[in-house]
């Protein structure tokens, strides 16, 4: 066949560990612990950081009980929005489908001002070589794209090499203050916990586990999918809440817990409070090494949300949502032309903003990881709701694994919305209008999504009932296939 009529992903080219390696790699333990985690303890609830981090994990880890549960009967590139259609509608769906679009398109531009900016100042402190970061940013984009278009096993590789050095170096620094300084317990104290915000601290500590919902993404692509992407779930939210607690206590447990909070501060300008405690518990050398691995980490973060991006789109295209030759893919089952829109339609918004002469690292950045932090918040918790509706629809007498839990992790998703809406300058760093205005294009989603669905239901039946029938088919294809391990 033709790669030009080619609409087919590849076929079991993922394992639990490619796909725990795929969402790890967009999460960025490294690029969290950096950038989040020292926004989670100066803005939020200081010293007791490390709880956040852990009370998100345990309300995301509710909410995968019920995603697991989904997950086994349902395989499809499109993720929550496929989990939306099944639970609450197409209606509902399709405004799913464009919120999740929008947020993943927003947090690639992100990435190219978080990797641009950074490789400008690191390369230029490292080596003595400059360069603007809109030129090292678009550079990576571009190679990520080429990776992406050889295949998702070879971008699972590069992610899962990536992941292994940064997460490394984040143990040897927990290691290597456990034995220098010792633990303070005092970070999980009332008193610390209360200290600050709390309800910034879990909003941000929240952006730190964005990703790890990808895992339903590339469903498709899995070996033995109706197991391999609950596992793979579980998996990456227990490792990314332990690996950014644990980190974030140490961090805390170095400063002081009761000092944390304006050490945090002091150091936000610079960006370097985790650097600093590098140099000094794990050396000089150590420090340039974190640095190194910090851009390999922004890569890793930015491959991975491309891939991601590209997956709704390719859906979206082969549902005849948007337009179909969206879903074309080559040999090796890549979604090329989605691809090639989605890392154009990125390079295009950075252009712009460098046009405009926009800081990167204060304006660009949190602008646009900012706003795709709440679309995919958002998007979490229409999942969660699509899951207990779904559930309860068909009569699942499972009432702890799709009922309660779920419910609680839905309701613990509403609130960390309701705190991004209400603090969403605090998210996207700025007080300008035009940026805490973003908000507004989610709603634009929802009445495009169920507007378009009123129109296709009406006049273009075909495609409104092939939403339902296009989740229908792979669940046949996996309930019958032996590969599937039913």
């Amino acid at each position: 066949m033709s790669d030009t009529v080619n609409t087919t992903l590849r076929r079991n080219a993922l394992g639990v560990g490619a796909i725990v390696f795929l969402v790890l790699a967009a999460v960025a333990p490294l690029t969290g612990m950096v950038v989040v985690a020292a926004l989670a303890i100066a803005f939020g609830n200081g010293g007791g950081a490390p709880f956040s981090f852990l009370a998100v994990a345990a309300i995301l880890l509710l909410f995968a009980i019920g995603y697991g549960k989904m997950s086994s009967q349902l395989v499809n590139a499109g993720g929550f929005y496929a989990f939306v259609v099944k639970g609450l509608g197409r209606p509902a769906g399709l405004a799913a489908g464009y919120i999740a679009t929008l947020g993943y398109n927003f947090f690639v531009v992100g990435t190219i001002g978080t990797s641009g900016f950074f490789m400008m100042v690191l390369i230029d402190f490292l080596f003595g070589f400059h360069m603007d970061w809109f030129v090292w940013g678009g550079l990576s984009m571009v190679v990520a794209y080429l990776m992406a278009v050889k295949g998702i096993d070879f971008s699972s590789k590069v992610l899962g090499v990536s992941l292994v050095l940064e997460t490394s170096i984040l143990v040897i620094f927990d290691v290597a203050v456990l034995f220098k300084h010792g633990y303070d317990f005092s970070a999980f104290s009332g008193d610390a916990i209360t200290s600050g915000s709390l309800s910034i601290g879990l909003l941000l500590a929240g952006t730190g586990f964005l990703g790890f919902e990808a895992t339903s993404l590339f469903s498709e692509e899995a070996k033995n999918p109706l197991k391999t992407i609950p596992r793979a779930t579980y998996l990456a939210i227990t490792i990314i809440g332990l690996l950014l607690a644990v980190t974030t206590w140490a961090v805390v447990s170095a400063t002081g817990v009761e000092q944390a909070q304006q050490t945090s501060i002091d150091h936000l300008e610079g960006g370097d409070l985790v650097f600093s405690l590098g140099a000094e518990y794990l050396g000089e050398f150590m420090m340039k090494v974190m640095m190194v691995l910090l851009l390999v980490s922004l890569f890793a973060a930015m491959l991975a949300f491309h891939n991601s991006a590209t997956r709704y789109l390719f859906s979206l295209g082969r549902a005849r949502v948007l337009p179909q030759a969206l879903s074309r893919t080559n040999a090796g089952g890549s979604p090329v032309l989605a691809g090639t829109l989605q890392a154009g339609f990125a390079l295009l918004v950075a252009a712009l903003f460098r046009l405009i002469d926009l800081d990167p690292i204060l304006q660009v950045v949190p602008a646009m990881l900012g706003f795709g932090t709440l679309a995919i918040v958002v998007l979490q918790a229409l999942a969660a709701a699509s899951i207990v509706v779904h559930f309860r629809r068909t009569a699942d007498r499972r009432i702890g694994s799709t009922l309660v839990a779920p419910l609680i992790g839905f309701i613990g998703l509403c609130f960390i919305v309701v705190m991004a809406v209400t603090h969403f300058d605090v998210v996207a760093g700025s007080t300008e209008k035009t940026i805490t205005s973003l908000p507004w294009l989610l709603v634009l989603a929802l009445v495009v999504g169920f507007a378009q669905a009123l129109y296709l239901k009406s006049s273009r039946s075909d495609i409104y009932d092939g939403l339902n029938t296009d989740l229908e088919r792979f669940d046949d294809h996996h309930a019958t296939d032996p590969a599937a391990g039913r």
